[in-house]
């Protein structure tokens, strides 16, 4: 298994950046007639997590979770860190072009 983390460019400050999980989503429910005290603490999947990166990022996210998906997976690992899973070396060399083909040097791949 070969692992890699995306690094995206910063719109603001045009920095390499990548997510990282700091606290789970937490999910509540409000009812109309009572209180319901239940709560659920769930990270996000890795193409959840590239989506929230909408806006704050130089590239189009639907089209970078697009490409990755192609070669490899997009993973939460230890739920914090993104990474892209990749079944062969092949894959990962091929992504590493199709990324650079498709937005330059507004994202990369780094081999972990």
């Amino acid at each position: 298994m070969i692992r890699a983390k995306l690094w995206f460019r910063c719109a603001a400050m045009h920095d390499p950046v990548t997510p990282t999980i700091l606290k789970p989503a937490v999910i509540g429910w409000e009812a109309k007639q009572r209180t319901v005290d239940l709560s659920i603490e769930r990270a996000f999947k890795g193409d959840e997590l590239v989506m929230r990166m909408k806006g704050w990022v130089t590239v189009d996210v639907k089209k970078a979770i697009e490409i990755v998906k192609k070669r490899g997976h997009l993973k939460v690992l230890d739920d914090r860190d993104l990474v892209v899973e990749f079944e062969s070396e092949e894959d990962f060399e091929a992504l590493g072009g199709e990324i650079a083909e498709a937005f330059g040097d507004q994202l990369d791949m780094e081999r972990l």
